[in-house]
């Protein structure tokens, strides 16, 4: 009977997260770790870099049957660094795929993104950001089953159905403006905040006949650093998003143990909540200018009697390298924040 309750408890996730436009976006708990896809502003902003380039790997719902996998890759980069007086411009690109369930509903979203990045006074930073591209949805029906199919014993995919699906694949246009601000008063002191505005221009998406459109998806972030001692760095950080009613709030941190003295090689843990959903808990490892950390999300809502709590697992891999001596497009390399 358990297991009957967990197969209609994920066609319901599967089936609202595939057919209701105001649905929420995919999203991954290591949202630091996806700059790009949080804000566009984020383009170029590399305190302590010119250039990085990481992907994201996240499995939800692997308990029952109806599993989600959400991947993305991204890279971003700094320009005319010696060029334009006290800023400096970014620019970059993201792929994010998802693929849920037995109808193989997949998603295909790849967008370019820009950003220019100001300096105010000698301790502060403004970013503008705005970024745009295509996105892809498509639903294999000959994978699911509906209620007018129920012959009595199980549901038979061979008995024709009447859902008035007009169209199995779709695409749109998408559109995304963000702005940060950052703060360093002090070397051992950094602050970031952002918000940003998603589907901006509301593209229509669905399956059926209608003018079902995505709902516009704000974003409001702060990221901070605080360098305890040479050894110890805390990395506090909140994450706030609203879409159609719908929210998500995430907030915790994350402390950094040098291993070495020029802070080339740390070990991370940390501990998020996501309210009234999930507790993240976090490891991490960085070798010079590559960062892996694997996160662990363990339901506490309703959810939880049909996964066990086994939400997600979440990979994320990002390396930020410098430019050498030579100019590359007259980028140079100079710290304006703190790195620890």
């Amino acid at each position: 009977m358990k297991q009957i309750f967990k197969h209609i408890a994920g066609c319901i996730m599967l089936l609202t997260a595939a057919f209701e436009g105001n649905a929420q976006d995919m999203h991954f708990s290591q949202y630091f770790n996806s700059p790009l896809l949080t804000n566009p502003a984020n383009t170029g902003f590399i305190p302590d870099g010119n250039y990085r380039i990481g992907i994201n790997y996240r499995n939800q719902w692997a308990s029952i049957p109806v599993p989600y996998k959400t991947m993305s890759a991204f890279g971003d980069f700094q320009l005319f660094r010696d060029r334009l007086e006290y800023g400096w411009l970014g620019v970059g690109g993201v792929v994010l795929r998802d693929v849920a369930g037995s109808g193989n509903l997949t998603s295909t979203k790849v967008y370019g993104s820009i950003a220019y990045h100001q300096l105010l006074g000698q301790s502060s930073l403004l970013s503008l950001g705005f970024n745009v591209g295509s996105a892809s949805k498509r639903v294999d029906v000959t994978k699911l089953t509906f209620g007018d199919q129920w012959n009595g014993k199980f549901f038979d995919a061979q008995v024709p159905t009447a859902e008035p699906f007009s169209q199995t694949k779709i695409s749109y246009f998408d559109m995304q403006v963000g702005m940060n601000y950052a703060y360093f008063p002090t070397d051992n002191v950094y602050i970031n905040v952002g918000v940003s505005a998603q589907h901006i221009n509301t593209p229509r998406e669905t399956f059926f006949e209608g003018d079902n459109v995505i709902a516009r998806r704000y974003i409001a972030f702060l990221n901070s650093s605080v360098k305890l001692s040479d050894k110890v760095i805390v990395n506090p950080s909140a994450y706030y998003a609203r879409q159609a009613g719908a929210t998500e709030t995430v907030f915790g941190g994350n402390l950094a143990y040098n291993l070495s003295g020029d802070g080339g090689t740390q070990l991370y843990g940390g501990a998020y909540y996501r309210l009234n959903d999930a507790a993240v808990f976090l490891v991490g490892y960085q070798l010079n200018r590559v960062k892996i950390m694997f996160s662990y999300d363990v339901t506490t809502s309703s959810l939880a009697q049909f996964n066990n709590r086994r939400g997600a697992y979440e990979i994320g891999i990002v390396y930020t390298g410098l430019y050498p001596n030579r100019s590359f497009s007259g980028a140079k390399r100079s710290v304006i924040c703190p790195s620890f």
